[in-house]
């Protein structure tokens, strides 16, 4: 487990373009560069380094081997994501993105707790942070549960408000609508303010128009690659599920589900007492429906 490594800083729109650029250029070492300053290169303090570090790292795109610690190399997401749209303008790797942030139990904790693991619907900072103490300590080793403090929890309740909710709304007087600082992930509005006198916040269910057919396969096979059949309660309910990072509910599953259906890559069966998803290509992974994903916009715009 590891909570507040993003040093309070949510992502903000162009870091992970910039950040894939000097990986690129200096061959993984941006961070740990000797002759070039990885603030002036970055053009970020020195938290915001430490924080675009971590990010990279947590939404997917680069890792770090334990042997050449800070030397980060690009994932397959990563390779694809800086071939295909490195500006990062698709709403469709704004949905990747977001996926493996909110199943990265290792890195981002308290995201896939947030999305997987608390079920409340409209609720309170303080009703995230009971509900994440109690599955630390049923869920921990004993340093993991040290880390897990309240300032900690705090940081990242407020860092998960801060990617998802764009800041003219939390502070409408002090920030324009047009404001850069925000995350990119705001554009999905998966959580909203109901009041923000009392702190009252909502999880927002993504509109189905969102999610190009290859996109909700590429989801679908992160998890269940290799599976012929797949219930629909676990696309909806189970934990790194399509349904639970994006807030889903049944109807708007099933619409999203017909959507892949119309190619031919999945059949929704509902008869007989089943209520199934037969995968068209079980063996066809992750990855090669991403590949699939940037090849179909790609094809529409030629």
């Amino acid at each position: 487990m590891k909570f507040r490594a993003h040093e309070t800083f949510f992502i903000r729109k162009g870091w992970l373009s910039k950040g894939m650029k000097y990986v690129e250029q200096t061959n993984g070492r941006v961070f740990i560069d000797k002759e070039k300053n990885p603030m002036d290169e970055l053009g970020i303090g020195s938290n915001m380094v430490k924080s675009l570090r971590y990010w990279m790292q947590a939404v997917g795109i680069t890792y770090e081997n334990v042997s050449t610690k800070r030397v980060q190399k690009f994932t397959d997401l990563g390779n694809l994501v800086r071939e295909h749209d490195r500006y990062i303008e698709e709403l469709g790797t704004l949905l990747l993105l977001h996926y493996e942030l909110v199943s990265n139990k290792d890195l981002a904790t308290s995201w896939y707790v947030f999305f997987n693991e608390f079920s409340m619907s409209e609720f309170s900072q303080e009703d995230f942070l009971d509900f994440i103490q109690k599955y630390i300590s049923m869920n921990s080793k004993d340093e993991e549960h040290e880390s897990g403090t309240i300032r900690t929890l705090t940081d990242d309740f407020n860092c998960i408000v801060g990617t998802y909710v764009p800041r003219y709304k939390l502070n409408p007087a002090k920030v324009s609508a047009e404001s850069n600082i925000d995350c990119p992930f705001g554009e999905m509005n998966l959580i909203e303010v109901l009041n923000k006198k009392d702190g009252i916040y909502r999880k927002n269910i993504l509109n189905a128009v969102s999610f190009n057919p290859w996109i909700t396969l590429a989801l679908i096979q992160k998890k269940h690659c290799g599976t012929p059949e797949i219930q629909l309660k676990d696309l909806l309910l189970a934990p790194e599920s399509i349904g639970k990072s994006f807030n889903l509910d049944s109807i708007t599953l099933l619409e999203i589900l017909r959507n892949l259906e119309k190619i031919e890559e999945i059949k929704i069966i509902r008869t007989a007492g089943l209520d199934v998803v037969r995968v068209t290509h079980p063996e066809q992974n992750y990855i090669e429906c991403v590949e699939k994903y940037y090849e179909s916009i790609a094809s529409e715009r030629a």
